[in-house]
């Protein structure tokens, strides 16, 4: 009697405890800092990390990547995946398709409008899955530009 009611106590300890750390929304993923400066989105299953390269770049086509994690920040293999990012400014649009590029990431390059209130659509379809989809905001422009930042594959 004695241990049933300790297992039934301890398990309504532990569902109290765990359910804060499995509430990985958008609004509590705003609040991370991202582990390569960008930002950080559900897409089902997983999780996207949206890094734009800087757009006061002289060239024409700039970089964008999104590393794909696991709900716990475990990197998720990218390869045989692929993806598109749409960006929305005002009236300007742009797709910039993305590729396997590193362990976990998927990059793209293109001209897209970076401005304030522009928003970024990526969609990804990881091998024999479903294509996953996730909403980003712009932010200004990343301080480091992209060809000092080293390949992760986090």
């Amino acid at each position: 009697m004695k241990s049933a009611r300790f297992l039934a106590a301890s398990a309504a300890l532990l569902a109290l405890c765990a359910s804060p750390a499995l509430a990985h929304d958008d609004a509590y993923l705003a609040t991370q800092q991202a582990p390569n400066g960008g930002q950080l989105r559900m897409a089902g299953p997983y999780h996207y990390e949206l890094v734009a390269g800087d757009p006061a770049s002289s060239t024409a086509a700039r970089a964008l990547l999104v590393y794909v994690t696991d709900h716990a920040g475990a990197p998720m293999p990218t390869q045989g995946a692929r993806g598109v990012a749409h960006v929305l400014a005002g009236k300007e649009r742009a797709s910039v398709p993305l590729a396997p590029d590193g362990a976990n990431r998927m990059k793209g390059a293109g001209a897209y409008p970076w401005t304030s209130g522009a928003k970024v659509v990526v969609s990804i379809t990881m091998p024999g899955a479903k294509p996953e989809q996730a909403r980003f905001a712009a932010e200004p422009p990343v301080a480091v530009p992209m060809s000092s930042r080293g390949r992760h594959s986090h």
